[in-house]
């Protein structure tokens, strides 16, 4: 029997209107100790806004939090499942669109949120798991970083490497 998305999702998340502020939707991930808020209206998702949104849109561009609303920073091409969607499908599509968090909608309306920590604790695969964390964190920055040896290689050792 496969695993579903209903069974890992967060169900009913909070979320906050499209023209609340950033500094409105930073406060809510402090409440409820999340990193996303779900951008909605009258239950029709519009979009999300997560704490690295908030950081790259708002912080550093050095705008004023209380002066963006959350319309003009929210992520509105986003992937959806169904509480009914697979979660090994689920998972390679967190994967293969380099996402975290994927909004949870049924018949148009947003249902849940399905993390990739949500994934984790629910999915029996750590392996694949851990496949779709990988995909989902490189970047440049990150594998610019991992050239050469392995980490804890003796100075002595890349020496001997260099000379050969």
């Amino acid at each position: 029997m496969s695993i579903l998305v209903r069974h890992a999702m967060t169900e009913s998340p909070e979320t906050a209107g499209p023209g609340m502020n950033a500094a409105d939707a930073a406060a809510m991930m402090k409440q409820f100790d999340t990193g996303v808020i779900p951008v909605a209206e009258e239950g029709r998702l519009l979009g999300l806004v997560t704490d690295r949104d908030l950081v790259v849109r708002v912080l550093a561009e050095r705008k004023d939090p209380l002066d963006v609303r959350l319309e003009d920073i929210a992520t509105t091409a986003t992937i959806t499942v169904t509480p009914d969607t697979k979660l090994s499908e689920a998972r390679s599509m967190m994967a293969e669109h380099r996402i975290r968090r994927l909004p949870v909608v049924k018949s148009g309306e947003l249902v849940g949120i399905l993390s990739l920590g949500d994934v984790a604790q629910a999915d029996a695969s750590e392996r694949a798991v851990g496949e779709a964390l990988e995909v989902i964190s490189e970047s440049v920055s990150t594998t610019d970083m991992s050239k050469g040896p392995p980490r804890g290689t003796p100075e002595r050792v890349q020496r001997a490497r260099e000379r050969e």
